[in-house]
């Protein structure tokens, strides 16, 4: 989770490229990013995450604030083009994600939020607690999750602020069985952010975003924090959709802030929300970690001293006849952009 404003810097079609097919890249020339949703109520500081779509075409997301206030869960209707509150109390929700019976799965954060895995029914409103400890201990801050076709939830439990005491010596990736039960798939990262499975679960890709401290909203100019590892790794999983061998690194964005956030096409391209001030966009990687694509959402070569803006913090593919629009939230809106390109759902 970061800080940043909502200013979109440029148009896609300046700053992006792509090598889809010979005839079809994956960003069409001249698309653009298009802005849906921009944050209107009076909360303080945080950003939008966690975009998910529902069966119904709508996408729910997270409006996170920094502080006391709880957070919203928002929906966008692409066909009203309206966007609603759905939760006037999120829990601090990120990362969301929808479920084969429709049912709206959350991860919640710390700072006064539930550091949970959270299901909401979204015809009641009615929220329930799926998990919020591992082995007896209260999860450090739920981030971001995605689901198999068996309904197992794997979700990241790092901290980036806060000021509740951690009890787990980890900051680990677990999975939540069908039947309630938590087990960890791996501690084999610092600070796990971003979660994603391939089309065929045989490969669990993680974003190692360790920006060096748990309370970024305290931070002593005098005493910088050391980041650490800005990486996607990809661990192989076997019938039981465990780790199963040694991970691979796909991406190593070095002393630049590294991914957030991440998607899947039905290709197995993955779509990384990159928080670089150097290159702040969506870039796509295949299976192997070669570049595919760029989808800018912010001014390249920003000062490491100004106010950061235009940086992307999760994405997802639509539904439906939208199966091809991709959905951003950048700073504290939400973007969608059509491609040459369709997201993979384990549920379809």
């Amino acid at each position: 989770m970061w800080l940043a404003r909502s200013v979109l810097w440029c148009v896609v079609g300046a700053w992006c490229f792509s090598a889809w097919a010979a005839d079809e890249p994956l960003v069409p020339p001249g698309a653009k990013l298009e802005r849906v949703f921009e944050r209107t109520a009076k909360i303080a500081g945080g950003l939008t995450e966690g975009p998910a779509a529902a069966p119904d075409g709508s996408i729910y997301f997270s409006d996170i604030p920094v502080g006391p206030d709880k957070g919203l869960i928002m929906r966008f209707d692409p066909k009203t083009g309206k966007t609603d509150v759905f939760a006037e109390n999120s829990y601090k929700s990120n990362g969301l994600a929808f479920d084969a019976e429709g049912r709206l799965i959350a991860c919640e954060g710390a700072d006064g939020g539930g550091r949970c895995v959270s299901r909401w029914d979204v015809k009641t409103g009615k929220r329930t607690v799926l998990a919020d400890r591992y082995q007896g201990k209260r999860f450090n801050a739920p981030n971001d999750l995605c689901l198999n076709r068996k309904g197992q939830i794997y979700f990241t439990d790092p901290r980036y602020l806060g000021s509740e005491s951690r009890e787990l010596e980890h900051r680990a990736v677990y999975r939540i069985d069908t039947d309630g039960t938590v087990i960890e798939i791996t501690h084999e990262c610092e600070k796990p952010n971003g979660i994603a499975l391939s089309p065929d679960e045989r490969t669990l890709y993680v974003a190692d975003h360790n920006n060096g401290t748990d309370a970024i909203d305290t931070i002593d100019p005098a005493n910088p924090p050391q980041p650490g590892a800005m990486k996607i790794y990809a661990f192989p999983l076997d019938e039981q959709g465990l780790v199963c061998g040694p991970r691979r690194t796909l991406v190593d964005f070095g002393t630049e802030n590294g991914c957030d956030g991440m998607t899947v096409d039905t290709k197995g391209n993955i779509y990384l929300t990159s928080r670089s001030l150097k290159r702040p966009g969506v870039l796509v990687i295949d299976p192997e970690g070669n570049e595919v694509a760029f989808i800018a959402t912010g001014k390249p070569q920003q000062a490491a001293g100004e106010e950061a803006s235009g940086l992307p913090s999760n994405v997802e593919f639509g539904v439906g006849n939208e199966r091809n629009v991709l959905y951003v939230t950048v700073d504290k809106a939400l973007y969608r952009i059509r491609l040459n390109a369709q997201g993979f759902r384990p549920f379809d």
